[in-house]
């Protein structure tokens, strides 16, 4: 504790130092009177639904505390101090105390004075044993926001508040302490210092009888300003490019803009214009089912609460309908959305219109950016995460854990390049990740970021009504090989994605898809040489490669930290100085449909470019579609099939008879088939 804490703690008394005029001469009881009754600062409760879960609350009451599924019996007096777990993680929550909202929450619904003493007993032995510089400043942030949190349930809105009035007044005293604290420790950048200048305004505003209230809302309000400007890239995306972070700092973003206009407290255009920014990205990165996918750190959860923040402060309808999955409205007008700062990009099929379901939609979300500030970012460039028909089919694996301790280290697994839905070059990750010595604890040791992340290029980015082409290259700085992926979206109904890995020297080349759970155990393969599984809802084809081998790989998905759940893993490994691997995914609902597929031989220069034929039937309708990249994406002249072809990509479709119904090609491209000239549809 530093000097001033130290006086406040000893002598409980003395107000002077905490409250202004009037109230600073107020005595312990007319205090929690006067913040019992009705008051002109307006503000609302936020829980944690996982944390604040009834049944978890119950088992606290006994001493059982709950974090991460893993469950520790703490006796009273709680130590504080001691962390009865081998994840760091666990004793942050701890000290977060997301449960005191839990606890607030049930003594509203049952008025059972339990959870009060609890409450009470919880945070007094807090104050009285923990130091303020205790873990870390955004620790202090979050606990700051959920005792007020709290706050609201057992004293702002409760008609005979059950806290005894001296606690009340070390509580008010603890958290002056601890804001003052915050803004004398603020973390430097990104979404710790989010959370922590959240906190401080939100002490501002509920506690405006506070002598230091004045100074902390100016403080954090235009420090809150400044960062949602430099915190937000100007796509909109938060800079740590974590999708679920991404949301967590949109959160506190909201709620500071949410605080502003219930008290009148004015904010700048500019924060307006950045936070709709933001809202776009999260509207769009949602899958049909409300999920958020994990990419980088963080879980895969619902954040469609904060659409409808967004739309009540700012009258969208775009954001209401992503919110309400469709149920009210009005349906964005993308249905591909880039966000060329992040490199994200998110296509579907459809928003629910049509007379269609909303949750069927066809969804895939592709990285091909930075790996982003902090130390979140997985190495996954050209990673995806696919969805149909209201399931997960190709999923981003999530984070599992921070820790490293145990016999498997799971932060490095689940981090890791060979854990993604990319090409995983001779094992290696695409960022140089090295073990470093933790100074606090002789011999052990926690990986570090210890190079730059590959050079991430966007080649190209094509939308028509019955096509999308994402092209985009991954250059790593460990290996001398370049990866480019071309993803595609045919008909709005399959995709197809086609991999070059070009080298001077041989490699071993795996190419991963990370099923969901609902695949374990249920993968079959079909007849034949050539690569044809199907897992539930998507078929997965590749053409007959002798050069390429395919196999089923245990492994695992995690969608909350601390849980992992069993999943299979598509595996697709060459070796070679330069290699390709083309594989069409079909998602599908109800009966397997039919699918083949076959690679063409090209001349010209055959060793440059990729033909495919693909032969299915969707919607009662039989086609047969050639799929032609030039894999170095450079443009010459090529002939398979009867068709002459002179560009550097062509998607065209075949009726049963063999007539070309549609035709797709890079602007400039060139077509004919037995000398007849065929113009690509504009």
């Amino acid at each position: 504790m530093n000097v001033r804490e130290r006086s406040l703690a000893s002598n409980p008394q003395d107000c002077g130092e905490l409250l202004r005029a009037p109230w600073d001469q107020l005595d312990d009881r007319a205090l929690l009177s006067h913040f019992s009754g009705a008051r002109e600062a307006r503000f609302y409760p936020v829980a944690d639904a996982e944390e604040t879960r009834p049944d978890k609350i119950e088992a606290m009451l006994e001493g059982v505390f709950e974090f991460n599924g893993e469950r520790h019996h703490l006796p009273d007096p709680v130590s504080w101090l001691d962390n009865p777990s081998d994840d760091i993680e666990w004793h942050i929550l701890l000290h977060k105390f997301y449960y005191a909202v839990g606890l607030g929450m049930r003594y509203a619904e049952t008025r059972d004075d339990r959870y009060a003493r609890r409450w009470m007993q919880l945070i007094d032995g807090w104050i009285a044993s923990v130091p303020a510089d205790f873990i870390a400043t955004d620790v202090t942030g979050r606990r700051v926001q959920n005792w007020i949190y709290s706050y609201y349930h057992f004293v702002a809105t409760a008609d005979k508040p059950p806290v005894d009035a001296a606690f009340h007044r070390r509580l008010l005293q603890s958290l002056a302490a601890q804001v003052d604290h915050l803004c004398e420790n603020l973390t430097p950048a990104r979404n710790h210092r989010t959370l922590e200048l959240y906190a401080i305004f939100l002490a501002s505003v509920v506690f405006p009888e506070m002598r230091r209230a004045a100074h902390w809302r100016e403080f954090s309000l235009l420090r809150i300003e400044e960062n949602i400007l430099s915190d937000l890239l100007p796509d909109g995306v938060q800079i740590e490019l974590s999708t679920d972070y991404h949301q967590l700092v949109l959160k506190n973003y909201l709620n500071v803009r949410r605080l502003a206009s219930l008290n009148g407290i004015p904010v700048t255009a500019e924060t307006d214009e950045a936070l709709q920014r933001a809202l776009d990205f999260s509207m769009h990165a949602h899958k049909p089912d409300g999920i958020v996918p994990s990419l980088s750190d963080g879980d895969a959860r619902s954040f469609r609460d904060l659409l409808s923040i967004g739309a009540d402060l700012y009258g969208r309808d775009d954001l209401r309908y992503v919110a309400c999955a469709g149920n009210q409205g009005t349906p964005p007008g993308a249905l591909l959305a880039h966000f060329a700062d992040s490199g994200y990009t998110v296509v579907r099929d459809h928003w629910g219109t049509g007379g269609r379901r909303y949750t069927d939609a066809q969804y895939l979300i592709f990285d091909c950016g930075p790996l982003g500030a902090g130390n979140h970012g997985h190495f996954d460039c050209l990673s995806f995460e696919l969805a149909a028909f209201g399931r997960s089919l190709v999923v981003d694996p999530g984070r599992y854990t921070y820790s490293e301790a145990g016999e498997t280290n799971w932060r490095i697994r689940f981090r890791g390049t060979e854990a993604h839905n990319t090409v995983c070059v001779d094992g290696q990750n695409q960022t140089l990740y090295l073990p470093r010595p933790v100074k606090s604890r002789p011999g052990a040791v926690k990986h570090k970021i210890a190079g730059p992340a590959p050079d991430a290029v966007l080649h190209e980015l094509v939308e028509f009504d019955d096509f999308v082409l994402l092209d985009g290259s991954a250059r790593s700085h460990v290996y001398d090989a370049v990866h480019r992926r071309r993803i595609l979206f045919v008909d709005r109904s399959y995709w197809i994605v086609s991999d070059w890995l070009d080298a001077p020297t041989r490699h071993r080349y795996a190419l991963h898809f990370q099923l969901g759970e609902a695949a374990q155990g249920s993968v079959e393969r079909a007849n034949g040489r050539a690569p044809l599984l199907r897992s539930p809802g998507l078929l997965v084809a590749q053409p007959e490669d002798a050069d390429i081998v395919f196999s089923l790989e245990p492994s695992w998905v995690s969608y909350r930290y601390g849980e992992k759940l069993p999943a299979p893993r598509l595996s697709f490994q060459a070796a070679a100085c330069s290699t390709g691997f083309d594989t069409v995914l079909l998602p599908y609902e109800g009966a397997t449909p039919h699918l083949s597929l076959r690679r063409l031989t090209v001349d010209g220069d055959g060793s440059r470019g990729t033909a495919l034929a693909i032969e299915s039937e969707i919607a009662g309708t039989r086609f047969r579609d050639l799929w032609f990249h030039a894999r170095d994406g450079e443009g010459g002249n090529w002939q398979f099939d009867g068709y002459d072809f002179r560009g550097r990509w062509l998607w065209l479709r075949e009726n049963g008879d063999g007539r070309i119904t549609r035709c797709r090609a890079n602007d400039g491209a060139r077509l004919s088939y037995r000398g007849i000239v065929v113009t690509p549809d504009a």
